[in-house]
């Protein structure tokens, strides 16, 4: 008796695919999908500035125009000649540009000093002056302005700059901020230091600081940006024109009867300029601190 063997062939995946069913290429784009939702939206946090800049080349009878126009008709400089031929004007500038200069490097020392105590150094009571201090983050300036000011009067500063710049030489955000980028770093390069007998304030000048550029551009930027950008405290604390500085010598142009609305945008347009180049500038070290601050607390 004879056994009959059946051999059946079983098609490979490749003989029996067709051209059509190969492996399918997926659509690469050249930019994250994300950059399809982050851009409208950028976009629409952008129309305010743009908005700006458009009714700052306007006529006043242009942006009083109801409905108001969204176009302007012809480009018209007259705010931005009103704001410039104003004689007052420069040195509004230049008190607002020292006042936020000497807060900014003042900040970047005293921060400095105050963070890397409390980040290497264990004291008595540390860590409750750590918490104090976190505590009055949280204290509004309304509660705080009318001790602010007595201080000042008895200090003789009220009605000039000295009003302005002794409140802001440190801020507690400062030296949190520092701290938490202080205690990111090893501490193998400091006890290397020390070893070869350098100070604190050496290790601190020399080794730390240089290493925490990110983090010092932070406080750079947000101290310029909160000291220029102020108008609450300069209002209590300063009278006379001569020492204004650029946000309350724009409020100047805003009268009870007559609004020179040109010349408030065009003022706003100048003193916008300065953050946002400030801004630009420490972009990629802005987001590299608050990323290398949330590691560790």
């Amino acid at each position: 008796m004879t056994a009959t063997t059946t051999t059946t062939t079983v098609p490979s995946p490749s003989a029996s695919s067709g051209p059509s069913s190969g492996p399918r290429r997926r659509l690469r784009l050249p930019f994250s999908g994300w950059h399809l939702l982050l851009a409208p939206l950028s976009a629409v946090f952008a129309i305010p500035l743009i908005w700006l800049v458009l009714s700052s080349v306007m006529s006043n009878a242009e942006i009083n125009r109801f409905p108001p126009a969204l176009w302007p008709s012809g480009i018209d400089l007259g705010g931005y000649r009103y704001v410039i031929g104003n004689a007052l004007f420069p040195r509004w500038f230049a008190n607002s540009l020292i006042v936020s200069a000497v807060a900014v490097v003042s900040n970047l020392l005293l921060g400095s000093l105050g963070g890397y105590a409390f980040a290497r150094m264990r004291f008595a009571g540390s860590r409750v002056l750590l918490a104090l201090m976190l505590a009055t983050m949280a204290i509004p300036f309304q509660l705080t302005m009318i001790p602010t000011f007595l201080v000042m009067k008895r200090l003789g500063l009220i009605d000039t700059l000295g009003a302005l710049i002794v409140p802001s030489l440190v801020t507690p955000f400062a030296v949190f901020l520092l701290r938490q980028f202080f205690l990111s770093l090893p501490r193998e390069l400091e006890e290397a230091a020390w070893i070869d007998g350098c100070s604190r304030l050496r290790v601190l000048f020399l080794i730390v600081l240089p290493l925490s550029r990110p983090a010092l551009s932070t406080v750079a930027v947000l101290t310029f940006l909160t000291t220029w950008n102020d108008l609450t405290w300069p209002l209590i604390a300063i009278n006379h024109d001569t020492q204004y500085t650029l946000q309350l010598g724009l409020t100047t142009f805003q009268g009870l009867h007559h609004t020179q609305w040109s010349a408030v945008m065009a003022g706003n347009v100048i003193t916008v300029l300065p953050v946002l180049l400030a801004f630009l500038f420490a972009q990629k070290s802005f987001i590299q601190s608050i990323t290398s601050s949330a590691l560790k607390g």
